[in-house]
């Protein structure tokens, strides 16, 4: 099977390190980091010092004094925000934002003991993943409630994740899972917990792996729509150097590359086509292009915010800082662009779907692609699913910055909904592969019925061995769900 040149963006090289056989350590230099955090913190209570959510209450009751046991303190906080609802975040992105929170307190800003972190870092090391649901969060004092919901889960309380014998997960009661894999849960301290729910965590792991599927669907969509003006014999002119260079974007010369790689000259142009095809097709890299070149934008916000520190208080130095590194807003407007990026990609899509089934555009075979109109509907289905597809994306898209409400007694009057806007998206990807999906059934369709055969060897050899000529009429949801899946699997970065 011939491979493809990936786009090469650090944010999937960051998701990797979340893996499984990855361990979380802590070095002689973090340990030392986070002890004089620890050690900086402790120093300001002993001394009578005013430390939110140690000293003092949390959120608009930071006027008012803690519990005597910091124990107490933490559970309270964890508990009351334990209130969120709807469909759990995937154990791999659930994962990925524990490794970012573990990360984010190795460097000793968050006051966080390292023996306290080491017990966390072992349960994510021995793949304790818990249940977290993904609805609730404002993402401002950080993404308080689903991170709430995982620190419960590391308590001992609600649900986790584990793998039946056929690798699929399944939710468990969390003290099942501790049995399980022989560990005991965490007990909370006030700092620790806050630590641990105070950063945009949650918002940024969905985010980021969001950020890794737009870019894989910009990469298939490039293959696409190169596969589909070497099919129709469109001038190649569109796509050459020249065009590309004379612009002068970055994105725009990558994907007219990609482009280019699907076309050979033993398809040469049909001469009978329009000069100038279809926007759709003839500004492929021009609306790829300027995604990629968001994306690129777009991960620089987020690696950053990786690997920084987003809690409150912050030790830093000899000093205990309070303020609002917590306020998500930067993966907040990366998921607003997101949505937008995510469109524009389906939103091709779908447009080229429409070329392919409609002979004036498809060099002139059957509508809708199938052998018999009439009797037969062909892929008519697929393209109306496909456009319910595009049109739910569009009410997606809203931004989510753009809905913030004030709360918390006011003191949460400026907020970002990072992670509402994020679920979004990954909703809105979800709909925009099945438009990919919906494309490449049309496509293949129609090298069955101009009897092209692809070379051995590659994706689109595979994809008609995959997926049989449409000659009568059949049920296609799941063939559209596999296409999509099969391409997205080829294209991943």
């Amino acid at each position: 099977m011939i491979t493809y040149e990936k786009p090469k963006f650090l944010i999937s090289q960051l998701i990797s390190r979340t893996g499984w056989e990855s361990a979380l350590t802590l070095s002689p230099g973090e340990r030392a980091l986070m002890e004089k955090s620890a050690a900086t913190l402790n120093r300001k209570v002993a001394a009578g010092e005013r430390v939110y959510g140690v000293t003092q209450g949390f959120g608009p009751l930071v006027r008012y004094q803690a519990d005597s046991s910091s124990q107490t303190q933490g559970l309270g906080l964890i508990s009351h925000l334990a209130t969120g609802q709807g469909e759990p975040i995937t154990p791999e992105v659930t994962r990925y934002m524990l490794w970012l929170r573990l990360s984010g307190m190795k460097l000793g800003h968050s006051g966080v003991d390292p023996a306290f972190w080491l017990k966390l870092a072992a349960l994510w090391n021995a793949g304790y993943t818990p249940v977290v649901p993904r609805d609730g969060s404002i993402s401002a004092s950080g993404d308080l409630i689903p991170l709430a919901h995982a620190a419960q889960s590391l308590a001992g309380f609600g649900e986790a994740w584990a793998r039946t014998e056929g690798g699929k997960w399944q939710r468990v009661p969390a003290q099942e899972r501790f049995s399980e894999l022989g560990l005991e849960p965490l007990v909370w301290t006030a700092r620790e917990a806050l630590a641990f729910v105070n950063g945009s965590s949650a918002s940024l792991a969905v985010a980021s792996f969001n950020h890794y599927s737009i870019v894989t669907m910009a990469r298939c969509l490039a293959a696409l729509s190169g596969r589909m003006a070497y099919l129709l014999g469109a001038s190649p002119e569109a796509y050459s150097i020249g065009i590309s260079e004379v612009r002068n974007q970055p994105g725009q010369i990558q994907v007219a590359s990609w482009i280019r790689s699907e076309l050979h000259p033993d398809r040469p142009q049909d001469m009978e086509r329009p000069l100038q095809e279809p926007y759709s097709l003839r500004c492929a890299p021009q609306v790829i292009g300027a995604v990629v070149d968001q994306l690129r934008f777009q991960e620089t916000i987020l690696i950053q915010e990786a690997l920084g520190c987003t809690d409150n208080p912050v030790v830093y130095g000899e000093e205990v800082l309070h303020g609002g590194n917590f306020h998500a807003i930067p993966v907040g407007l990366c998921s607003d662009q997101h949505a937008l990026c995510a469109h524009q990609l389906a939103f091709l899509a779908e447009r080229q779907l429409a070329m392919m089934v409609d002979p004036i555009y498809n060099s002139n075979l059957p509508p809708m692609l199938t052998p018999y109109p009439g009797p037969q509907s062909g892929l008519a289905g697929v393209q109306i699913a496909a456009t319910s597809f595009v049109a739910k994306i569009r009410q997606l898209s809203y931004p989510s910055s753009l809905t913030a409400i004030p709360t918390n007694l006011n003191n949460q009057d400026h907020v970002p909904m990072a992670l509402n806007g994020a679920n979004s998206v990954a909703e809105i990807n979800r709909f925009g592969w099945l438009v990919i999906g919906s494309l490449g059934m049309a496509i293949n369709q129609w090298t069955h019925l101009a009897q092209v055969t692809a070379p051995e060897g590659t994706v689109w050899a595979e994809l008609q061995s995959r997926f049989k000529p449409l000659e009568l009429d059949r049920p296609l949801a799941a063939e559209v769900l596999g296409m999509a899946e099969y391409l997205q699997q080829v294209f991943s970065c």
